[in-house]
């Protein structure tokens, strides 16, 4: 079964405000690492605080981030967090208003870069890096014959798959854990 802290996006607005670079960024820091100040924000995203703070403004204003008072240790610190862990949308779900359409798809190539940019990144990393990891990082493709619904199924069991992985409780074993990236796309196409 899929999260339940998992939010369909159906307001351009929301699509609008992650459709930045920065802001994919910074939400993604917030997932791997949970709420942080802008401080750290900006020290994990090597950018200036003003920069960050705007950013997080931005995304507040879309109901994506949210500030997290409870954390804060005085009245100057300010603490954000993620308002759900992940996003999905539907570019048919713009489909009636040609703007926000535009939109949708500017968000799902932004999205696509971002997975293709972390691909990379990984495999130009120093020969040493990639030796601790050994064979564990992978990429694999299969063509399949499918229907809509068939893809919708197997969507569904792939997502049940990395949200038990999610989800599960971390072993008190001493490994070291390092955040991993994971994307998986099924789309119809031809070879």
């Amino acid at each position: 079964m899929e999260s339940p802290d998992v939010r369909q996006i159906t307001d351009s607005r929301a699509l609008a405000a992650m459709a930045h670079p920065l802001r994919r960024r910074l939400m993604d820091v917030l997932k791997v690492h949970g709420p942080s100040t802008v401080g750290l924000l900006a020290e994990r995203t090597d950018q200036a605080p003003a920069n960050v703070s705007h950013h997080l403004k931005v995304l507040a204003a879309a109901d994506l981030v949210t500030e997290a008072p409870e954390l804060a240790r005085d009245r100057r610190e300010r603490w954000w967090r993620l308002v759900s862990r992940g996003l999905r949308w539907s570019n048919a779900d713009f489909d009636v208003d040609p703007a926000a359409r535009v939109v949708a798809d500017a968000a799902t190539s932004l999205n696509l870069d971002r997975h293709v940019a972390l691909a990379r990144a990984w495999h130009a990393t120093d020969e040493a890096s990639q030796a601790t990891w050994e064979d564990a990082p992978f990429s694999t493709d299969r063509w399949l014959h499918l229907t809509p619904g068939e893809l919708a199924e197997l969507s569904h069991e792939l997502n049940e798959v990395l949200t038990r992985w999610a989800d599960r409780d971390l072993p008190d074993d001493d490994a070291e854990r390092r955040p991993v990236f994971l994307f998986i796309h099924g789309v119809p196409a031809r070879p």
